[in-house]
């Protein structure tokens, strides 16, 4: 479906939607910096689904009442009565296939019980622990995990019986699932090719060395005998693969997918008949994203997900006669998928609209599609209950942070509000509702969302100086029509910003996803060049629009991949970008590569062979040309972009000369930070540092 009005290439840019006027904009001026980032936190802390009750009647989500960070556990029925906060250490229930019974582990030790919690029994008890107990398609026996190899118990009666046997010098063995009633997915991941990467920590009496190890482990994935404990090797190798099988058992499928995300393959192996087959393949020069796979409840039909046609849709497999079905088609992506029964498929997507998440219904029978939500919202953290009767997701808006909302999907169409946990509070404030936009790149091609906040009392008549925001991830969609869940003190922050004469602005870079394959991966190979040109465009489209911008001060920050963006741009686009502020950054890709070889592979080849890619897109190769000044901030402890990036940085910066650059390290952080105090000096620091370089 084409969704879009495409321009010459001769223009700049075209404006595809305008949905609010930027003129008498609101703007929270009671709001302070201590505000935003120390506890009670003002927006409060959002839910987190934790499981479903036995009886499926209730949800147990995660939470504080009361807006501080430590969070507890709490109980609520679907309708959103009878809260509660309950035991903390309550276990997560497995629910049994006719979801007459559940399973789960207590102190090490492996119990079920009736639904509804009555006749607890403790059916496996040793010294060691026994955890991920997954129920068998009958409901007659539990497979589960000790000390590194695969057990199965009966539920009815003393057997118990041992699946797997591990040498010492062995990797530990896993468990994917059930095939049938007779047979199990196992699996070996070995890290011994892996490196051990060090983030000292520093604070106690003596140095820790922090050591990790690193890498994508070469897997093996087996179909284990339970009657003879029998292994048949499906796959080995370096990959990033996944397993299932029919209830039956009669087809199990590993969905291949290589260690740089380049190749996929659906594998098919017929256990009736010891033979296997390829039900479908992909391939792209960037990387496979949104990929999955799930069998229907009882029948030998497979639901996947695929980006092949260009963006992430619906298919469906019959296995029996070996055939594939695209279902959904369009520029537009499927977010979330699963069965409902055999015939029907519930499903997200963003078809009618970018930053909006709508939820439909597919019955295969007739091929027939509802639509059952009307508001356009953004939905996501989707949660279908053991029973296939109840939907959990978040929902959000403008100024809405997410509760958590029930369809009973049985009588679908309303939406009931299950937790109700943003504080009075946060009505306090006059909150301002971004703008959001859709316009077109200088190619005349790329089409892109952004959103942008207007100072207090905005005047069109007078000019502003700009703060750009640059999300994190990457791979991440934060322009949409909700409350930020990954930035929300980030979007306070920005608020703040309002009350200080500035505009602050985002675009959904290339790179970010929801908006399909290439406009993902336009990227590869070169990060940060796209990334850099569609913020520029963005700046210049709201220019000509408002002519309020002053595009002489702008700074440019972000955290993480958002921290790397920052001072990319400012040295890619020294006339564009004039200050920039870097949170936990990458600076050299070559650390990422061996701290993360998950993310780093896919997007920049290998080191070794592709030198060149890494050479462009670090931020380090071009430190000595910086003429902006800058501000480094990062947690010392940090084991994911480790410290080593600031420092080589900085080093780099002395080292040239340059003296305008600001460094602030904070010792007892890693990441994602945790103290309020770390948080508020951090972006306090960040302000201050606008303050003085771009006004």
């Amino acid at each position: 479906m084409q969704r879009y009005i495409f321009v010459s290439i001769l223009l700049l840019t075209s404006l595809l939607y305008i949905p609010v006027s930027s003129e008498a904009q609101d703007v929270p001026d009671n709001l302070t910096l201590k505000e935003i980032f120390h506890e009670p936190v003002i927006p409060g802390i959002r839910p987190s689904l934790h499981s479903f009750s036995g009886d499926q009647k209730s949800i147990l989500f995660s939470w504080n009442d009361s807006s501080y960070y430590e969070t507890g556990l709490y109980k609520i029925g679907l309708d959103g009565s009878d809260l509660e906060e309950i035991d903390d250490e309550t276990p997560r229930l497995i629910h049994s296939p006719n979801n007459r019974r559940i399973a789960y582990t207590k102190d090490g030790d492996l119990y079920i019980a009736n639904a509804d919690g009555s006749n607890e029994r403790k059916i496996v008890a040793t010294k060691e622990n026994e955890f991920n107990p997954q129920w068998s398609p009958n409901g007659m026996m539990l497979a589960f995990v000790r000390s590194g190899d695969v057990w199965v118990t009966h539920v009815n009666r003393a057997e118990i019986k041992q699946i797997t046997g591990k040498e010492d010098d062995e990797p530990n063995f896993s468990l994917d699932g059930w095939a049938g009633n007779n047979k199990l997915i196992v699996r070996q991941s070995d890290f011994s090719d892996a490196k051990t990467i060090y983030f000292p920590e520093y604070l106690d009496e003596f140095v820790k060395p922090g050591a990790t190890t690193r890498g994508i482990p070469d897997i093996t994935i087996y179909l284990a005998n339970i009657s003879d404990g029998e292994l048949d090797t499906l796959t080995a190798g370096v990959q990033r693969s996944s397993a299932a099988a029919s209830s039956s058992g009669n087809y199990v499928v590993v969905d291949y997918a290589d260690d740089a995300l380049k190749n996929r393959k659906l594998k098919v192996f017929d256990t009736r008949q010891d033979s296997k087959s390829i039900l479908f393949e992909d391939s792209t020069d960037g990387w496979l994203h949104g990929y999955y796979m799930e069998f229907a409840p009882t029948a030998e039909r497979l639901l996947f997900l695929s980006e092949q046609s260009g963006w992430n849709h619906l298919y469906v497999a019959d296995l029996r006669r070996n055939t594939v079905e695209q279902l959904t088609e369009g520029d537009f992506e499927i977010t979330w998928a699963a069965w409902l029964e055999n015939q029907t498929i519930v499903y997200a997507s963003n078809e009618v609209d970018y930053g909006a998440r709508h939820i439909y219904k597919m019955d295969l029978a007739d091929g027939s599609t509802s639509k059952l939500t009307d508001r356009e919202v953004y939905r996501y953290m989707f949660s279908l209950g053991p029973d296939r009767k109840s939907l959990v997701y978040a929902k959000t808006y403008f100024n809405e942070p997410f509760d958590l909302y029930m369809m009973d999907m049985e009588n679908p169409g309303q939406e009931v509000q299950v937790t109700n946990t943003v504080p009075e509070i946060f009505g306090d404030y006059n909150w301002q509702k971004e703008e959001y936009v859709r316009f077109t790149g200088r190619d005349g091609e790329t089409d892109l969302s952004m959103s942008v906040l207007y100072p207090q009392n905005y005047d069109k008549d007078r000019t502003y100086p700009v703060v750009v925001f640059a999300h994190g991830a990457g791979s991440l969609q934060n322009v949409y029509k909700g409350w930020s869940n990954n930035y929300w003190r980030e979007y306070m922050f920005h608020q703040y910003l309002l009350l200080h004469d500035y505009i602050v602005v985002e675009v959904d870079f290339r790179h970010s996803t929801g908006y399909g394959r290439k406009f993902r991966e336009d990227v590869t190979n070169w990060m940060g060049k796209y990334e850099t040109i569609d913020i520029v465009d963005g700046l210049d489209w709201l220019q000509e629009r408002e002519g309020t911008l002053d595009l002489n001060r702008v700074g440019i920050y972000g955290g993480s991949y958002g921290g790397f963006m920052a001072l990319y741009a400012v040295t890619d686009k020294p006339d564009r970008f004039h200050a920039a502020a870097a949170l936990r950054k990458v600076t050299n890709w070559r650390n990422y590569y061996h701290a993360n070889p998950w993310y780093t592979l896919p997007r920049l080849g290998d080191p070794e062979e592709h030198p060149e890619h890494y050479d462009r897109s670090s931020p380090l190769t071009y430190a000595s040309e910086l003429i902006h000044p800058i501000i480094l901030l990062r947690g010392l402890i940090d084991d994911n972009v480790g410290a080593q990036d600031a420092f080589q940085y900085a080093e780099e910066l002395i080292q040239s000369g340059h003296e305008e650059f600001e460094m602030m390290i904070y010792p007892s952080e890693r990441h994602g930070f945790t103290s309020p105090e770390s948080w508020y000096d951090e972006y306090r620091r960040i302000f201050e540092f606008f303050e003085k370089h771009l006004k």
